[in-house]
């Protein structure tokens, strides 16, 4: 989708647009936290620039030419109009600034996986197919801290440092999910929620769990993260629906 014509000066645009779809559907979706969540895209080399949320807008108003653009590496970025919410600069920002590899970022309070940040035991075991992607592929946080200012921010940053590790369940605070692009991440952040879903739900009946074993596990997460073309042709369906609908998300 091209920009609109009085819209062509906003840089990074088919970005802007596809980070507003994830917006949308992640509203959607009930994923969100009322005025509260994040996600963000980097535009520059070293990622240290990036699109982000305005400060405390419904996900489901998001339009592209709403996002803004921070510079992780600048320390007045606060005081500056149009500030991006402090907790959303501190995580961020801290991790576009560590981790180079995390092109994109999506931080969500969504229930399941904020149910199993509040398990005392965080870890999700391969018990089908949607929980074995994540196998020996998440990171999980012990240490919450508080609201997450620049010192949390920058703590949390750290646990994401392998490039393997692109999910991480932040202990009694949801998950924050890395990836190369937008499509990539919003598909890990959707199926990180079905996978917790089903945990949950198999906690629930009280039965015995039916782990995959450790061999058949790493298989099917190679196998899914070969898997073709899936997390693009996820986002364009959503944002073909969006467009069917006469959404504005793309304006």
């Amino acid at each position: 989708m091209t920009a609109p014509q009085n819209l062509a000066n906003l840089d990074f645009w088919q970005e802007r647009v596809d980070l507003a779809a994830a917006f949308r559907w992640t509203a959607r979706l009930n994923m969100h936290e009322a005025v509260a969540n994040h996600f963000s895209l980097a535009i520059n080399d070293d990622g240290t620039k990036f699109l982000m949320n305005p400060n405390q807008m419904h996900f489901q108003r998001i339009k592209a030419s709403d996002l803004i653009v921070v510079d992780a590496n600048d320390p007045d970025t606060l005081n500056r109009p149009g500030a991006p919410d402090p907790t959303a600069w501190g995580l961020h920002g801290g991790l576009h600034r560590h981790c180079p590899h995390a092109r994109c970022a999506i931080h969500v309070h969504s229930p399941y996986a904020t149910v199993l940040a509040s398990l005392k035991d965080k870890r999700l075991p391969p018990i089908d197919q949607n929980c074995a992607t994540f196998y020996n592929r998440i990171a999980v946080d012990e240490e919450y801290g508080g609201l997450a200012f620049e010192e949390e921010g920058a703590r949390c940053a750290q646990l994401l440092v392998d490039p393997k590790v692109k999910t991480l369940v932040m202990g009694n605070h949801g998950v924050m999910v890395i990836g190369d692009t937008v499509a990539e991440t919003f598909n890990r952040m959707f199926y990180f929620e079905r996978a917790a879903q089903t945990y949950i739900m198999a906690l629930q009946t009280g039965q015995p769990l039916d782990v995959l074993s450790d061999e058949v596990a790493e298989k099917t997460a190679q196998e899914l993260e070969a898997y073709p073309e899936q997390d693009l042709r996820h986002l364009a369906e959503l944002k073909a629906i969006l467009d069917e609908e006469g959404a504005n998300y793309a304006s």
